[in-house]
């Protein structure tokens, strides 16, 4: 692992909040804030120039705001939100874009915020107490998918970003019909696949089996389940995923 200090960029159109958060991680030598934007596209801009390690991104900017601006952000660099906004439709949307986890502000200290820094460089997930209550909301007002998934295709395209809106974004009111359920938007379609097998009882060598994958790649799939989930061990992620099941066939 290198040595060399995470580099990062801060989006915020609150002057005070972006000096606050550069303070914070500029204080800490594994860190090195390489960019400040106001607004989703001066990001896009700072991201393109700088190759961050992570990108932190608030909700609601002028022109172009943080929701309308993630899906451009993630293919160049792990995106925290850091927010004040902890409604369950702009948490929820926030991850099924593609955020490597949600904090609102005022629910985190400053080493907590390091460690989700560190945390979302490599792919672990960490939410704030008002967006695990909002993804819990969700679970309960979404159906589950219908089917058990076959391992047969480890396919999820995804679509190529187009060009920056100039304008802002207007906020959905009531989450998408088409969201899944939490667990479906933290977990990738592979990563569903791999923890449905799990819950059936499969060891890693079946699972490797039914999958046409190695045992390090499914290991390296349930590391980042037990991560999206937080989860320890096997007994708590199986756990986790049939409390959401039950969540949404309740809900």
């Amino acid at each position: 692992m290198s040595d060399d200090p995470l580099r990062v960029v801060i989006a915020d159109d609150n002057p005070v909040v972006r000096a606050g958060l550069t303070a914070l991680l500029s204080a800490h030598p594994d860190f090195v804030v390489a960019g400040q934007a106001a607004d989703g596209r001066e990001a896009h801009e700072e991201a393109r120039r700088h190759r961050p390690d992570v990108i932190l991104l608030d909700v609601r900017m002028p022109r172009v705001d943080g929701l309308t601006a993630l899906p451009h952000l993630v293919p160049l660099a792990p995106v925290l939100m850091t927010t004040y906004s902890g409604e369950i439709d702009i948490v929820h949307e926030a991850l099924r874009l593609g955020a490597s986890g949600y904090l609102v502000h005022g629910e985190f200290t400053a080493e907590q915020l390091l460690a989700a820094v560190r945390d979302a460089s490599v792919g672990r997930a960490h939410l704030t107490p008002t967006a695990s209550t909002a993804l819990l909301t969700a679970v309960r007002a979404t159906p589950a998918p219908a089917g058990t998934p076959s391992c047969a295709s480890a396919t999820n395209p995804t679509s190529t970003p187009g060009e920056l809106p100039s304008t802002a974004h207007h906020f959905p009111q009531t989450p998408s019909q088409a969201q899944a359920v939490v667990a479906h938007s933290l977990l990738s379609q592979r990563e569903v696949e791999v923890m449905e097998l799990i819950a059936s009882g499969m060891t890693n060598q079946q699972i490797a089996t039914t999958c046409f994958i190695s045992q390090k790649t499914v290991k390296n799939h349930i590391n980042r389940i037990f991560a999206k989930l937080n989860a320890d061990n096997r007994g708590q992620a199986i756990a986790l995923w049939h409390a959401f099941g039950k969540a949404a066939a309740h809900g």
